[in-house]
């Protein structure tokens, strides 16, 4: 790939989130694929920091108390990319053959961008595949969450279909 950095995008409707979910199931259970998917859910993966943080409980009365605009400036400051690339990496160690599946891009928003996470993620998992599952629209040069939102620059990926 001339030192390209092997990210993928999948793109689809939104509106097809539970055809697309379904589909995800039946291949990270396939045994004769040529490749050893690992998924990894960025809401879940989200959810498990707040958990290990001790903080899931409190985030609806903080809401109801403060507001989402508060809310979502102290998760910012509390999880970063860092953070979720932790939490991913407790799943184990990738080798040749792998493929890192990020689902749950449209979940996890607005409480983390996909864009930033596949920046943060490039050190990590330059030697394997990672295949973004992503309710929206890619151009090559923009990605456009549910494609309604503004988009953000990303360059390094290319469109599976």
């Amino acid at each position: 790939m001339s030192n390209e950095v092997n990210i993928r995008i999948f793109c689809y409707e939104a509106a097809e989130e539970m055809i697309v979910r379904h589909f995800i199931e039946q291949i990270t259970t396939d045994q004769t694929l040529g490749c050893h998917l690992i998924e990894c859910n960025l809401y879940e993966t989200f959810l498990g920091i707040c958990s290990d943080m001790d903080i899931l409980d409190t985030i609806p009365e903080m809401e109801n108390t403060d507001g989402s605009a508060f809310l979502l400036d102290q998760l910012h400051s509390a999880i970063s990319e860092s953070e979720f690339i932790e939490k991913i990496q407790e799943k184990g160690s990738c080798k040749k053959g792998d493929v890192l599946l990020l689902t749950g891009v449209g979940d996890v928003f607005p409480f983390m961008r996909v864009h930033k996470m596949l920046e943060a993620l490039q050190p990590y998992y330059s030697d394997i595949p990672i295949l973004v599952m992503y309710p929206g629209a890619f151009d090559g040069n923009y990605l456009k969450l549910f494609d309604r939102l503004t988009p953000n620059p990303y360059y390094r990926a290319f469109n599976v279909i």
